[in-house]
């Protein structure tokens, strides 16, 4: 219904009348002004909590990295991490390969409970 009426020519008009150039900038400004609100915006929210995420992660957290490497947190510097994954073994890694940060009794959300039975040859 909005669409005939939107179509229907100005009362006293030409029926073919074309609309001037500001209803098309109008058009335009609407549609930035949405794409701004459903993509821009929450990008930058989503990118804010992940830098908040990385300046909260401190000396003895357990981290999963994008590489699957769960560990503690030994060493924080300025743009790695020193993390310890087992009993004498550390391995340095950049901040933004981190995740996840894990409880000490969390296992990561990636990661399925159960385990595939091994394929036989």
């Amino acid at each position: 219904m909005m669409t005939l009426i939107a179509m229907a020519p100005p009362p006293g008009g030409q029926p073919g009348q074309a609309q001037g150039p500001g209803f098309l900038i109008g058009w335009i400004a609407i549609m930035i002004g949405i794409f701004y609100v459903m993509i821009i915006r929450p990008q930058r929210r989503r990118e804010k909590e992940r830098q908040d995420l990385l300046k909260a992660i401190k000396t003895g957290d357990l981290v999963l990295f994008s590489g699957g490497i769960i560990g503690t947190v030994a060493n924080v510097k300025e743009k790695t991490f020193v993390l310890k994954i087992a009993d004498k073994t550390k391995v340095e890694v950049l901040r933004g390969a981190v995740t996840q940060v894990l409880n000490k009794d969390e296992l990561p959300t990636d990661i399925e409970q159960e385990v595939a039975p091994a394929s036989s040859k």
